[in-house]
């Protein structure tokens, strides 16, 4: 079974900018299309970023132009630039392999990321 390991969180002002980093175990984890959901108090968990095993990204609208997926696979890890960061982004982000409908490994215990002044 693949283990998540998210890390990069914290707290941060409006417009301030954070990386987030999921070490992921296994050695197929290049197989893997990958993304990075959050959850925000109160709402539904949603998939803000996604990255094929090719490389080919797609954001959520309310992140597009402002955070950025990437991966390493020799490091088994996948990252989230977030840029110009918003109230709205304050949540727990957690990545896993899969898609908006699916997720296929168990969660890790995700990173927190908030957003105040």
């Amino acid at each position: 079974q693949v283990q998540l390991v998210e890390s990069g969180g914290g707290l941060v002002q409006p417009g301030g900018s954070l990386r987030l980093s999921c070490a992921a175990s296994g050695s197929i984890f290049r197989i893997y299309a990958m993304g990075w959901y959050r959850q925000a108090r109160g709402k539904q968990c949603e998939l803000v970023a996604h990255i094929t095993s090719g490389g080919s990204t797609n954001y959520a609208d309310s992140v597009k132009c402002r955070f950025t997926i990437s991966r390493d696979n020799d490091k088994n890890t996948v990252y989230l630039q977030m840029n110009n960061l918003k109230s709205e982004d304050t949540a727990v982000y957690y990545c896993n392999a899969g898609s908006a409908a699916f997720q296929l490994f168990s969660w890790g215990q995700g990173t927190q990321v908030t957003v105040s002044s």
